[in-house]
């Protein structure tokens, strides 16, 4: 006979959890006390008609606002702002209670003081904690936490915000400590921020796009009418097609051109002790972005670029070549150098492609969390820069001698593929300067602590200093 082995029961595993009493049974609400059924602990809704709950779990029990939190030390204020003023009533029996503030507001900086903030004001005799706020309704119900699984949590009372982060945990979810009850308005500002971090690069490819657009407008379709000359259907393909690439190449180039700049004010101040300029630091905070919408701008060149065989405007020009050489009775000879540079430009960018796809799949962070920093600084640092290499040289092989044919300046605008050669051909000049290893060596001691000022490494000033003591 073998031995029986008790499994405990959902109910006998809940009684070793704390009850929960949630007040407000509105979508967070409910899905709150969902989650948290499923998590194994007791629920308890405090609301103003305990009557009618047909919409909440069947698991949980609904009572009024005074007997729900008579029953738990810990009360979820599932609830807006402008309704807390109920909970001056219920002054006695929340003294010593945890409440957790999981309130959003409409739009950053509507109040002066953050809603935990007011919360404890209004419950002065009670431990506030901030929690939760940034999880959604439906991805507590689905179960489908992958985006939103890191919660926030802030309170003035240590103890309380441990058990909270506990109860997180015991969610499924990842707690962050963010410190005091100070922290409360960044995260209520959280959820209401629209990507932050993408705004500068979705900007900076915004405008660079219409700069290019224009450029290319004023130089193939309006330069052609004024030639009495239509070539309006430009717009569609050939336009994009030469948009795409150019500001995928600047983009490319300006997600490097920032460490660059670092390396320089580190080379002229002669420390690494001493903070970037403002705009350095944003910049160099969004180059993952950046460089995102750069390959996404590469993408849409490529696929443009499979598209030309089968335009129409491409098939009438090659048929009209061919009808003209029967005509004529003359073929076109064929040209090794001719055939060496479209090769070239074709191998220089399959290659470029393929590097930049595999900068963009390690910069997700399931990719980059699997891999250690040594590899990932050699992915995005030394294949960054082949791929910044290739791509120009599929750029220059493309002009190949056409810089010097004055029919290509036309309204001595030079062609768009040379303006965007400039910033990647500074990156890789100044690159090359950087890495010349006279210079290197320096910079490689001032990123290990060494400073101009004493010619000496902080650490041997600490260690100098404990000495000393």
């Amino acid at each position: 006979m073998g031995t029986k082995v008790m499994i405990p029961l959902c109910s006998d595993f809940s009684e070793k959890r704390d009850k929960i009493c949630i007040f407000g049974t509105g979508d967070f609400g409910r899905s709150l006390g969902y989650k948290f059924l499923q998590s194994g602990y007791s629920v308890i809704f405090g609301s103003r008609n305990p009557g009618e709950s047909s919409l909440l779990p069947r698991a949980a029990e609904v009572l009024s606002h005074t007997e729900a939190a008579q029953k738990c030390s810990v009360i979820i204020v599932a609830v807006h702002r402008e309704h807390y003023g109920f909970l001056k009533e219920l002054g006695d029996v929340l003294q010593g209670k945890i409440l957790v503030d999981v309130s959003n507001n409409l739009k950053i900086n509507q109040y002066p003081d953050s809603n935990a903030e007011y919360l404890a004001q209004v419950v002065p005799m009670a431990s506030v904690v901030k929690a939760l706020n940034t999880v959604s309704a439906w991805a507590l119900q689905s179960g489908n936490l992958d985006a939103s699984r890191q919660v926030f949590v802030c309170s003035d009372d240590n103890k309380a915000k441990q058990q909270i982060m506990d109860m997180v945990r015991a969610m499924g979810l990842t707690p962050q400590d963010k410190g005091s009850l100070v922290a409360a308005k960044e995260i209520e500002d959280y959820p209401l921020q629209l990507f932050p971090m993408w705004r500068l690069p979705v900007s900076t490819c915004a405008g660079l796009t219409v700069l290019v657009f224009l450029y290319c407008v004023i130089g193939d379709i309006i330069y052609n009418a004024v030639k009495d000359k239509d070539v309006s259907y430009y717009l569609m393909v050939t336009i994009a097609n030469r948009i795409f690439p150019v500001v995928s190449l600047m983009l490319l180039a300006l997600c490097y051109l920032p460490g660059v700049f670092a390396a320089i004010i580190q080379l002229y101040r002669g420390t690494k002790y001493s903070r970037f300029p403002d705009w350095l630091d944003r910049w160099m905070l969004c180059r993952k972005q950046l460089g995102l919408v750069a390959l996404s701008y590469a993408f849409l060149h490529a696929i443009y670029t499979l598209v030309i065989p089968i335009r129409y405007s491409v098939r009438h020009r090659t048929e009209m070549f061919i009808i003209n050489q029967i005509k004529q009775n003359t073929t076109r000879a064929f040209e090794k150098p001719l055939a060496w540079r479209s090769d070239t430009y074709l191998a220089l960018g399959i290659l470029g492609f393929f590097f930049y796809i595999v900068l963009g799949i390690t910069s997700l962070p399931s990719v980059s969390n699997a891999v250690n920093w040594r590899e990932f600084r050699f992915v995005q640092s030394k294949l960054g820069y082949l791929t910044l290499v290739l791509c120009t040289g599929h750029a220059m092989v493309f002009g190949w001698n056409r810089f010097l044919l004055l029919e290509r300046y036309k309204w001595y605008m030079p062609p768009v593929y040379m303006l965007a050669l400039v910033i990647p051909c500074i990156v890789l000049i100044l690159k090359l300067m950087l890495v010349i290893p006279c210079i290197d060596t320096k910079i490689t001691k001032i990123r290990q602590g060494w400073e101009r000022s004493s010619g000496k490494t902080s650490e041997t000033k600490l260690k100098t200093c404990s000495v000393a003591l």
